[in-house]
Order: C-alpha cells, then structure tokens, then sequence
C-alpha cells in the first residue's frame, strides 16, 4: 500500500478492492487521475482508494499518468538529538529538493540540507523511506518522490536559510519544539518520526 498526498489528504494505492465502505475504489488503470486531483483538491473527494491486484503495477500506473519528480532529502540529528527544521510557506519542513543529473540519490539528499540550511559535515546513517505528492508546476500535476534519509552532524555553526528557495527559518528543535512543530507541518512529513513525535497531551495530540 501507498499513500499518494494531495495537499495533506492521503489518495491510497492498494491491491485491495475494498478497503472501507467511505473509500471512493476505482482500478488505478482506468482512474482519470488529474481529474480526482482536482475534486480532492477542491474539497469535494477525500477517500480514495486506487487499486491493482499486483503491488508492483500501483506505482508503475501512476507514473505513467503522472511526470515524476524525484527529489532526496534528509532527516538531520545534531550532537545533542535535536531535528534540523526548515520553515516555507509558512510550514515547518525538513530539507529535501530534486535531483539533478548524474547525481545519486545520497549526494542530492547531502546535498540539498546542505544548500538550504548551510549545515556541514552531514553523515548519512540509515534510509527512511520514499514519501510520494502531488504538486501543480507550470499548470501540470507532477509527482514528487522523495527519498529520506537520516543524518547526523557535528556542525554547530550558523544555519542559514535558503531565500531564494523561499525558505524563512531554520532551525534545530529538541523532543517538544519538534512535536510542536509537527502541528504545523505535513502529513508526509509525520510519516517520518517514531509515534512518540506524535502524540501529545490530549488537547494537543496530532490527529
């Protein structure tokens, strides 16, 4: 199974016809893609499961209806356990950006946290995982791919944001300022912390 966000709402690939009786279940063959965009996008679509009884065909399908964009990013730890955050559009987010030629996967993700928050010394320690949404460039719905992987560094220097990539703050966050944070962030981007980042107290809990 897949979750494909349009904004922050989930489109779900799945090899299941059913999958609940609010899902809206169309085969991913057949399914007028750009059109779904636009109703979820719109507000009036937010369950839907699109489906192949082979897992390996989900994403394939949907790359052949959609241009992708495959883009590296990177979950950073200092020293002191604290998150490497970037601000953009007026949401917390964590470095990423797209991959140019020639370049692995890797050497985007070092290189991008290191172009968008001027952070140094950037090991990487493990993959995460590839989130996956739908962006509008030029009139166009894209997908984006993007492979996260977690880092460590020992840079304590001064983090700069990267303006012209409208980033307006960067920041390192401990245990609650990044709980804090993931209330003003998106659903992607919860995918990547443990669950302790996302429960809070009652009144705070990130649904």
């Amino acid at each position: 199974m897949y979750k494909v966000f349009v904004n922050d709402i989930p489109l779900i690939l799945s090899t299941e016809k059913e999958i609940g009786s609010q899902y809206t279940s169309i085969p991913i063959k057949k399914a007028k893609i750009k059109r779904i965009i636009k109703k979820v996008s719109k507000g009036e679509l937010f369950y839907v499961n699109l489906y192949h009884e082979k897992e390996e065909k989900l994403l394939k399908i949907l790359k052949k209806k959609l241009k992708t964009i495959v883009a590296g990013g990177g979950m950073v730890y200092n020293q002191k356990g604290e998150i490497l955050f970037i601000k953009r559009n007026g949401r917390w987010d964590l470095p990423k950006g797209k991959a140019e030629k020639k370049e692995t996967i890797e050497e985007t993700s070092i290189r991008e946290v290191e172009e968008e928050t001027m952070v140094e010394g950037l090991e990487i320690t493990k993959f995460l995982q590839t989130t996956y949404h739908i962006l509008k460039r030029n009139g166009k719905y894209k997908l984006k791919e993007t492979h996260w992987f977690e880092m460590k560094t020992s840079y304590e220097g001064e983090l700069v944001p990267q303006e012209k990539e409208g980033i307006t703050k960067v920041k390192w966050k401990d245990f609650e300022q990044s709980q804090k944070a993931l209330k003003k962030s998106y659903e992607n981007i919860k995918l990547l912390f443990p669950k302790e980042y996302l429960i809070q107290h009652p009144k705070n809990r990130i649904v």
